[in-house]
């Protein structure tokens, strides 16, 4: 047993001990300023829905797009199979109607003249024929082409020969030995023709040669 007298004001080691282990840190408790592991992990949620999201908007505009290039394709073929489904058809019309004009072509003038009443009425006959034909391919979009004094165009006109005349423009259709036919904005089939060869280039090439003589002239007299 101590002689000393206990001193009251001496530190209570087991209560320091334990205020200290009441107001510790928690090592356990994340520093301030560090991720949160939940919040980052939606975050990271929310950014793939996101792309997802994108992925599915730009599907959904192409698909809407390919639907609309199906919706013209659909119209523009329903369209060219309503207005050029008889073309083969009228082509063949036009070879029969090309026959009936040789026909009528054949026939002298004399003979229309003096034929009988019965040579008349057919020939009568077949002249109807012909003007129906025409008039029931132009009901279905059939048009003929005639293209003289027009200048020549590859994509209707298909030239035989040419035609030296120089008073007309070079390649300007002066003659048409078969007429052509378009069905709707198509070629059924071109005008055959006959071009002019020469026209005003050539009649300002000849006028150069007599200018130029002119000048010599001149130039002599002075």
């Amino acid at each position: 047993m101590s002689d000393h007298p206990k001193d009251d004001r001496a530190p209570d080691l087991e209560a320091a001990k334990s205020g200290y282990a009441e107001h510790a840190p928690d090592d356990s408790a994340q520093p301030e300023g560090a991720p949160d592991n939940e919040n980052q992990a939606d975050f990271e949620a929310f950014m793939r829905l996101a792309k997802e999201n994108e992925d599915l908007k730009d599907k959904a505009l192409r698909l809407a797009a390919e639907m609309e290039n199906l919706r013209r394709r659909t119209a523009r073929d329903v369209h060219d199979a309503r207005n050029y489904a008889i073309a083969n058809f009228a082509r063949d019309m036009l070879t029969v109607s090309d026959n009936l004009r040789r026909a009528l072509d054949a026939v002298p003038a004399e003979a229309k003249e003096k034929g009988e009443a019965g040579f008349a009425a057919l020939l009568e006959g077949v002249e109807m024929t012909e003007r129906s034909m025409i008039s029931a391919l132009e009901r279905h979009g059939v048009k003929k082409i005639a293209p003289e004094g027009e200048k020549f165009d590859p994509n209707f006109h298909q030239a035989m020969f040419e035609v030296p005349n120089p008073d007309v423009p070079a390649n300007t259709v002066v003659q048409v030995v078969q007429t052509g036919y378009v069905i709707g904005e198509r070629v059924l089939r071109p005008a055959m023709v006959g071009v002019a060869k020469g026209g005003p280039k050539a009649a300002a090439q000849a006028q150069e040669p007599a200018g130029e003589a002119a000048s010599a002239e001149q130039d002599g007299k002075a």
